[in-house]
């Protein structure tokens, strides 16, 4: 999903880089300790306080680095880091997407990590997730965290309806029926972001382009089938009307979260805030399951989460303390910590400790984990998701036709890819 940035961001952003960046201006003394700078892009209620008492932490037991922390807002920090490393005045260390992490390592302003104390526990990592930090076969990023889509669902209402989780889009719109039928809740509400609409692309065999063809398939009949199954779901008994608003996703999870919509497709990333809903004050009401599959018998949804990235014009010592930083950061017991406080998912297999497994909600995607599909290593794979979503909720509000919409989508997709074919 692509994220604009006003005038009055920039300038922000140039205000920000020139105060909280690493290298020369970083406020070091002489003699004294290295002053890191790191932008945590979190959630700044929910989840960065468990990652600032991990700095204290980390600053306890290493005296000569300090870290300096600021908090950016996710949806600003791509454009804010791309601003700053231009003018070469970038954070040490950046909480970057993992899609943000081939473009930045392309541009020249993440340093590579192979060999480095950062990645000195490479082999305990997820391989899908470490290899996804990569670009032209060197690793730019650790994983940090990693998530990825499933279909949440009310047991207690799937239950009094005497349904399961479905298998497929099909099955999903069978138990809407159903669900409507025996509680008078709507059984499901889709979303049009293009994020959310890529499993569904999966679940026909293909996706928005073909990276080793280097050809755009958005407009595929595999692709226009994959669409024309998300649109049918916002029409039916059962199913929720498409939301247009820009408050959809708010509408969305709130519905949820409060019992008046039985199943949605959403991440582990608001696993806090399912446990806050009055519908999953017993946790063990949360069901997760498998995104649906399509009709190729397919089931899988992207693979996301974030990397930590150290900036590649930071001096020596910068660098050299923003990777055991980074080390610290991403160790198997912070992971544990930050995965008991904020409910992600951990990046490393021995993270996974029993305390961990004992949250319903980590258990559980743990469990999906495997049917993530992981980005391939195209810089520009992010941002193809912008034209779709200005499209697709147009298509949802029934403002143009699929085939129109997905035309454009092409059309702009072919600016952003030029090597690419139609």
């Amino acid at each position: 999903m692509r994220r604009g940035i006003a005038a009055t961001a920039l300038v922000a952003s140039l205000a920000l880089a020139a105060t909280a960046c690493g290298g020369s201006d970083s406020g070091d003394e002489a003699d004294g300790p290295v002053t890191i700078t790191w932008w945590d892009t979190s959630n700044a209620t929910n989840e960065a306080p468990t990652y600032q008492a991990l700095v204290k932490q980390f600053e306890a037991a290493n005296k000569d680095i300090k870290v300096k922390y600021v908090n950016v807002p996710f949806d600003q920090a791509q454009n804010k880091f791309d601003t700053a490393a231009g003018s070469k005045g970038a954070p040490d260390v950046l909480r970057s997407e993992v899609g943000w992490t081939p473009a930045f390592a392309k541009k020249g302003f993440f340093a590579p990590l192979d060999g480095t104390e950062a990645l000195k526990d490479q082999d305990k990592f997820q391989s899908s997730l470490i290899e996804q930090a990569k670009y032209e076969g060197k690793t730019y990023g650790v994983p940090f965290t990693t998530d990825t889509l499933a279909l949440v669902y009310n047991k207690a209402l799937f239950e009094k309806a005497g349904v399961e989780a479905p298998k497929t889009w099909d099955d999903l719109k069978k138990a809407a029926a159903t669900i409507k039928g025996k509680t008078g809740v709507d059984g499901y509400w889709g979303s049009t972001q293009a994020y959310y609409a890529q499993s569904f692309l999966y679940g026909e065999g293909t996706d928005t382009v073909d990276v080793d063809a280097k050809k755009i398939t958005v407009t595929s009949p595999e692709a226009k089938k994959a669409y024309g199954t998300w649109q049918g779901l916002f029409s039916g008994k059962g199913l929720h009307k498409a939301d247009t608003t820009a408050d959809a996703y708010a509408h969305i999870q709130e519905a949820f979260v409060s019992g008046k919509v039985a199943s949605i497709v959403q991440g582990p990333w608001e696993i806090t805030n399912f446990y806050k809903g009055s519908a999953f004050k017993d946790k063990n009401n949360l069901g997760i399951a498998t995104v649906p599959a399509g009709s190729a018998g397919k089931a899988g949804a992207p693979t996301g989460g974030h990397n930590l990235s150290v900036y590649a014009g930071s001096d020596e010592a910068h660098q050299k303390a923003s990777m055991k930083f980074v080390n610290f950061m991403t160790s198997a017991k912070a992971q544990e910590t930050i995965a008991l406080k904020n409910s992600t998912l951990p990046t490393r297999d021995d993270a996974y400790t029993d305390k961990v497994k004992a949250d319903p909600g980590i258990a559980g995607y743990q469990g999906v984990l495997s049917s993530a599909q992981p980005r391939p290593a195209l810089p520009e794979y992010s941002s193809l998701w912008g034209p779709l979503d200005d499209e697709l909720i147009k298509i949802a509000g029934g403002k143009e036709s699929l085939d129109k919409g997905l035309g454009n989508a092409e059309t702009a997709i072919a600016k952003l890819v030029p090597d690419f074919s139609k």
